[in-house]
């Protein structure tokens, strides 16, 4: 028999006895974990609390810094002349900028025809149309001569394409090659007519074969180019290109060294390495006219330094005894003066004497330029400090005080009684509304900027729009003492109470660190005292099981006696 059943033997339910006992014993605990909800719902409203301060804390040290109030924007009368930009603090001015000649760069020009010509010699039967040197290659398909189709394909020679030309006309027309001139002419008794609207090949343009109503039309220009992407020796200089026989070739720009192989790197090769390089230049190869060209990466009148230290890739591509095309400087003038010049479009104080204003020039014309004081990144910075100014005071208002239902139920609100949070109040609105002193600017308290406080809440409102705007344009520097002074503006108090109380140390975390604390500690009480509940539980259920164990053995001797005595 399980005597730990309630009432087995007894018929007494002493469980719901002791459950009740239980719960009666408990009620201290109970007592407890309401005070312990509480603190922790006041905890939990500081913390907003402490995050809206933080918050606050940002925009006011924003406030705080001088370097706000020493923003500057700039305007310019004709942003397609000028544009302009201002460091912060720079003199608030007006320029007249005249813009008379815009910075260009310099470029070394290269000789032309820096390729051999096509072939040496005018036998062109073994010059296969792929391997020719052209600047452009020639792609299969059609062109027309005299009203003929000719079908060219890239593996016919040149020759053939003379011959099927030639067999095209029935002899009429016959082309040839000077090696001399690197030009290719095509000749007929009659007018020699190119080209027709169906034409599938680029023969005729490849070979700058144009009409010119005569019977001999020959090339406008030597046909011979470098081949780019084969090996500098191989490539079609008209010099051959040499390394000094190492493979360790090298040139330099503007005194930076350039390597190069002759057998191993391609004319692509190198410029891409010249253009990657610290020489400051551009490089760049015109097939057109077969010449090599560095451009300066910089504007203004400068110059290119050359020189081959092994080998003579500078010399065989020509680019040495070519021509320097001077760059232009930068001409203007400020305020009708004499003409200032600078190397680039940009105009700095190295060249204009202008501290803390810099001047992009995008062409020639005249630009009003001003300086002005950023008052709309100034405004925002005070609108933004109302905005959290008022959350912080709205959110304290509302949790400090009490409300009535319907039925005249008063609750509370989870800051009510807590004097932290009405000095948070108080002292907030008292910084906030009085006079500054120590300046020297009648500017003295945020009302002088349009900004109010209202007697029926701690709320700041900007009542006056225009107000505001005129201190900042015409008493920038007031309204900067006004906020900035070191001892008493108005910044610098808010930054240093609110440092007092969410600052590492603040007020407002040791009061947090208080309530975590007191929270912790009725943990420890209710699990105490609930190990004493159960203690008691125990010693109760074990007596109500020794009175079943009793209640057991008396009933057993009653049937005995019972049976033993009939009754």
């Amino acid at each position: 028999m399980d005597l730990g059943i309630s009432g087995l033997a007894s018929g007494f339910d002493w469980r719901s006895l002791v459950d009740q006992l239980t719960t009666v014993e408990r009620s201290p605990q109970t007592l407890l974990q309401r005070q312990q909800a509480s603190l922790n719902s006041v905890n939990s409203a500081y913390g907003t609390v402490k995050g809206y301060l933080t918050t606050l804390q940002t925009r006011v040290d924003k406030l705080n810094d001088t370097t706000l109030f020493a923003s500057r924007m700039v305007s310019s009368s004709d942003a397609t002349v000028a544009t302009a930009a201002a460091d912060a603090g720079a003199s608030l001015a007006k320029y007249t900028i005249a813009i008379g000649q815009l910075a260009t760069t310099s470029t070394q020009q290269g000789g032309t025809n820096v390729g051999s010509a096509l072939n040496s010699t005018s036998n062109v039967s073994a010059l296969v149309l792929s391997n020719a040197a052209f600047a452009t290659p020639v792609t299969a398909g059609t062109f027309t001569v005299n009203g003929k189709q000719i079908t060219v394909a890239t593996t016919d020679t040149l020759q053939g394409v003379f011959d099927s030309i030639s067999t095209a006309t029935a002899g009429v027309v016959t082309g040839s090659y000077d090696p001399v001139a690197d030009k290719i002419s095509l000749v007929s008794a009659g007018t020699v007519t190119l080209g027709s609207a169906v034409d599938t090949s680029n023969f005729l343009s490849v070979a700058k074969l144009n009409n010119n109503g005569t019977g001999t039309v020959t090339s406008s220009q030597a046909l011979g180019t470098v081949k780019t992407t084969t090996a500098l020796a191989s490539a079609n200089f008209s010099t051959t290109v040499s390394d000094g026989g190492s493979g360790s070739g090298s040139f330099k720009i503007n005194g930076v060294a350039i390597s190069f192989s002759a057998t191993g790197d391609s004319a692509a090769t190198v410029l891409a390495r010249i253009n990657n390089s610290a020489a400051g230049v551009t490089a760049t190869y015109d097939s057109v006219n077969d010449r090599f060209l560095l451009t300066n990466k910089s504007t203004g009148d400068l110059g290119i330094a050359l020189e081959d230290v092994t080998g003579n890739f500078l010399a065989a591509s020509q680019i040495t005894t070519g021509t320097l095309s001077r760059g232009k400087n930068l001409e203007y003038t400020i305020n009708g003066g004499g003409t200032l010049v600078s190397s680039s479009n940009t105009i700095t104080s190295t060249s204009s004497g202008l501290s803390g204003l810099t001047v992009s020039a995008l062409k020639t014309g005249t630009s009003e330029v001003e300086i002005k004081g950023d008052v709309s990144k100034i405004k925002t910075a005070i609108t933004d400090f109302i905005s959290s100014y008022n959350q912080v005071q709205s959110f304290l208002d509302t949790a400090s005080a009490s409300s009535t239902d319907a039925k005249g139920k008063v609750t509370a609100g989870v800051l009510a009684g807590q004097s932290d949070a009405s000095e948070l109040a108080t002292k907030l609105r008292r910084i906030a509304a009085t006079s500054v002193t120590g300046l020297s600017t009648t500017l003295t308290k945020l009302a002088d900027l349009g900004i109010t406080t209202s007697a029926d809440n701690n709320q700041l409102t900007l009542s006056s729009s225009t107000t505001l705007d005129t201190a900042l344009a015409d008493k920038a520097s007031d309204v900067q003492e006004l906020f900035t002074h070191a001892s008493t503006g108005l910044a610098a108090q808010l930054k240093s109470y609110l440092t007092a109380t969410v600052g590492e140390s603040g007020s407002l975390l040791q009061r947090q660190t208080t309530l975590t604390k007191q929270s912790t500690d009725i943990d420890t009480q209710v699990a105490n005292l609930e190990r004493l509940v159960q203690s008691n539980r125990a010693e109760l259920i074990r007596g109500f099981i020794a009175m079943e164990t009793a209640q057991s053995k008396i009933n057993q001797q009653l049937q005995f006696l019972k049976q033993r005595f009939g009754g």
